[in-house]
Parts: C-alpha cells; sequence; structure tokens
C-alpha cells in the first residue's frame, strides 16, 4: 500500500512539474534576444559616451587655449596703449627739443653777427687787430690808461669768443639730445611693430580656436545625440524585459497556486502516509534549534567583527594624526630653510649685482643686431641681458617678455639694485644705479647708458 501511495505521489508531483513548464521557452527565448540587444546597445552607449568625453575634453582644453589667447591679447592690447603714450611722449620731447636746438642757433647767429658787427667797427674807425694796440698807446693819457684800454680790448674780444664757444656748445647739445630722443623714438616704433604683428598673431589664433570649439560643439552635440537614441533603446530594451519578467513571474504565480492546489490534492490521496509525514515534520523541527543556535554565534561573531573594525578605525585615526604632525614639522623646518635662502640671499645678492651692472657696462658702444647674443659681435636687448647674466652662470630666458616675468619681483625704483632687470613694453635693460641702465637699444646706437625711465617701466625684476 505504501508503495502504491508513492507511486501516485510521484505521478502528480510530475503533472505539477510539467505544467509548470509549459510556456517558459517562449518568455525565456524572447528575453535572451532582448537582453543581448540591451548589451549591444550598451556597448554602442559605452563608446558614444566615451567619444563625448573626449570631444568635452578636447573643447575643454580648446576653451582654456582661447581663454589663454585672450588674455595674451588683453596684456598685449595694454603694452601697446603703454607703448603709444610712450611715443606721444617721445614725440613731443623732440618737437621740444627742435624747438630748442632752433633758439640755440637763433642765439649763436646772434652772436656771431654782434661780433662781426663790432669787428666791422673797430676796422672802419682804424682800430684792426694790426693797429688796435698802437692807437691805444698813442691815444692814452697816460700808462696806467693805456694798459686799462688794451685790456679792456683784450677782453672783450675774450668775451665774443666765449659767448660764440657758449653758443655753438648749446647748439650742439641740443642737435646730440634730438638725436637721443630720435634713436628712443626709433626703438620704440620698431617695439610697436613686434606689438602689431603679435596681435595679428594672436588675432589669428583666437580665430582658429573658435572655429575648433565650434566643430567640437557640432561633434559632440552628434555624439550626444547618437547617446541619447542608444540609451533610448535600452530603456525600451529594459522595458520589455521587465514585462516579460513580470510575465514570468505572473505565469510562477499562478502556476505555484495551481500546484499547491494539486499539491493539496495529492496529500488528501496521501492521507494515509500521516505517520510518515509526522516524523518528517519532527525532523524539520531539529534542525530548527540548530538553526537558532547557529544564529546566535552569527551574532557574537558580527560583534567581534564590530568591535575588531572599531580599534582598526581608532589605530588608523592615530596613524594619520602622526602623519599629519610630521607634515606639520616638515613643513615647518622647509619654511625655516627657505628663510635661511631667502636672507642668505639678500645680504649676498646686492655684490653679486654690481658686479653683474660693471660686468655689462664692458660693452658699451658695441652693436645692437636683432637676433644676436654675442656682448661683442652684436646682440639685441635680451640677448644683452641673457649673455651677461649667462657670464655669472644665470640662465634667463631668450625673450624680453619673459624675461620681464623672470625672477622675483622688485616693488619700485626706489627699492631697485645694481644689476636688476629693468623690463619696459618689448625691451630690457640692465640697471646700474643712480637711475640709469645699460641696454642694447638700437643699430644706429648698439649698446648705452640711459635714465632708467627714458621710458614707462613695466616691471623691475631681482635675478640674484
Amino acid at each position: 500500500m505504501k508503495k502504491r501511495y508513492t507511486r501516485i505521489i510521484s505521478f502528480v508531483m510530475s503533472v505539477i512539474i510539467l505544467t509548470a513548464s509549459e510556456g517558459q521557452p517562449v518568455f525565456a527565448e524572447k528575453k535572451d534576444q532582448l537582453q543581448q540587444d540591451a548589451a549591444t546597445n550598451q556597448k554602442k552607449l559605452n563608446e558614444a559616451e566615451s567619444e563625448a568625453e573626449s570631444l568635452e575634453t578636447e573643447k575643454g582644453m580648446a576653451e582654456e587655449e582661447l581663454e589663454a589667447a585672450q588674455e595674451q591679447l588683453v596684456n598685449l592690447i595694454a603694452s601697446v596703449a603703454i607703448l603709444e603714450g610712450d611715443i606721444e611722449r617721445k614725440k613731443e620731447e623732440i618737437a621740444q627739443a627742435e624747438i630748442d636746438y632752433e633758439e640755440a642757433k637763433r642765439e649763436e647767429e646772434r652772436q656771431y653777427n654782434t661780433m662781426r658787427a663790432r669787428i666791422k667797427y673797430m676796422y672802419e674807425n682804424g682800430t684792426t687787430s694790426s693797429t688796435e694796440y698802437i692807437d691805444i698807446l698813442l691815444n692814452a693819457e697816460s700808462l696806467t690808461d693805456a694798459l686799462n684800454k688794451a685790456a679792456y680790448a683784450e677782453k672783450l674780444a675774450e668775451y665774443d669768443r666765449n659767448m660764440l664757444n657758449k653758443f655753438i656748445k648749446a647748439k650742439e647739445d641740443e642737435a646730440e639730445r634730438k638725436k637721443a630722443l630720435e634713436d628712443d623714438l626709433s626703438e620704440l616704433e620698431e617695439v610697436q611693430i613686434d606689438l602689431e604683428h603679435s596681435r595679428e598673431d594672436l588675432n589669428a589664433t583666437i580665430e582658429e580656436q573658435q572655429a575648433t570649439i565650434e566643430n567640437f560643439s557640432s561633434k559632440l552635440a552628434a555624439a550626444k545625440s547618437e547617446a541619447k537614441a542608444y540609451q533610448k533603446k535600452i530603456e525600451e530594451d529594459n522595458a520589455e524585459i521587465a514585462r516579460i519578467v513580470a510575465a514570468e513571474k505572473e505565469a510562477a504565480r499562478k502556476k505555484a497556486e495551481e500546484e499547491a492546489r494539486k499539491k493539496k490534492e495529492a496529500e488528501e490521496v496521501a492521507k494515509k502516509a500521516a505517520q510518515e509525514a509526522s516524523k518528517t515534520k519532527q525532523v524539520t523541527e531539529n534542525p530548527a534549534e540548530e538553526t537558532g543556535k547557529a544564529e546566535e554565534k552569527t551574532t557574537n561573531s558580527e560583534k567581534e567583527n564590530v568591535n575588531t573594525s572599531k580599534q582598526e578605525t581608532e589605530e588608523r585615526q592615530e596613524e594619520k594624526q602622526e602623519e599629519k604632525q610630521e607634515e606639520v614639522e616638515v613643513e615647518e623646518e622647509e619654511q625655516e630653510e627657505q628663510e635661511e635662502n631667502h636672507t642668505s640671499s639678500s645680504s649676498s645678492g646686492g655684490g653679486r649685482g654690481s658686479e653683474i651692472a660693471s660686468y655689462a657696462q664692458n660693452f658699451i658702444g658695441n652693436p645692437y643686431v636683432a637676433g644676436g647674443t654675442s656682448l661683442t659681435d652684436g646682440c639685441d636687448c635680451s640677448g644683452f641681458t641673457q649673455a651677461v647674466y649667462s657670464h655669472f652662470g644665470y640662465s634667463l630666458p631668450r625673450r624680453s617678455d619673459d624675461q620681464g616675468h623672470y625672477g622675483s619681483a622688485v616693488d619700485g625704483m626706489e627699492n631697485a639694485q645694481p644689476g636688476d632687470i629693468f623690463y619696459y613694453v618689448g625691451h630690457v635693460g640692465i640697471y646700474i644705479g643712480n637711475g640709469y641702465i645699460v641696454h642694447a637699444s638700437t643699430p644706429s646706437s648698439g649698446i648705452k647708458i640711459t635714465p632708467a625711465t627714458y621710458r614707462s617701466v613695466a616691471s623691475i625684476r631681482r635675478i640674484v
């Protein structure tokens, strides 16, 4: 009988299993296909997002370059404005020098004409240089009177000569001053031309970067649109998968209900196996007690893990505090070392700067050559400063604009020391003290000494 009931139960359970499996292959096949489609679309989405991210990065870099170029252009425009102001002032000084020169020239001519008139008068009245002293002696009332008249005539002639020489010297000084101002103007105009070329280059760079950014924006929009389409397709596939899963769950629920119903019928058929079912229940209750013990043991283990984790956290915090303290101590030591180096550099910089200034003056009169770096054969302004400093073991940038931002800043001319770099817009020189610089000026004037304020000083930099 027992075997008969067992066969019946086995038959009923087989029917339940076969019924539960009906319809499953259809759901599974469609879901597998959708999951494959979703995986493919996800891969394409990742590729589109990666491309968009790459384009975003490149666009950001282009925008940074554009911003830097625009900032350079702003600084360049400011430099041009300063330079134009210097040029206008230099033109005014040249105009004034022209006026002073013409005035000195007129004074020289007036003095010359006065001297000529006096000589002519003396000649027409018989007091030429050959008979002058004889006439004075013959017409003198006494020897003292004769000596006085002779001395007067000599002083008058000396006065004429001195005055004429004075006005000639004044005219020559004004001519030299005018020439120096014209050299300065020539230098400023050359710098202005260079700045205009730089401005054209920067404008071209800005236009190029703007076009690049627009191109990136177009590509980025296309990549984002593509990514959005893939994302939409993935969402549709996932929604369909979710619907299928819900349908599977609903089918499983119904099948479970059917299984429970049939199982109940099977249990009714197998009532006579109650004794065996009771035994099965007892076996099930015993493992429950073991499960409770296992859960209690697991809880104690978790508490021990929590305590251990807390202790490890406290130890890590203590290690971090010790590391932080060590970092503070290292920073304090580095700061003290920097202060000592700064003090040492400040105390010795003046002497070395004076040596540099003195050495630079050895090349006064040597030629100016655009792009040159030779102190003897020719150099330009930045080549001159670079070569002078190189002699003392210092490496300076090649361009004057870079030298104008090199080293440390000096606050105002009153704090300038010999050897400091004086930076003007597009030009540099070496300060030699007492308000003067030595620099490679122009092709016509070469290396020379000039007042440091002959142009607007953009910055003063200390190298030593």
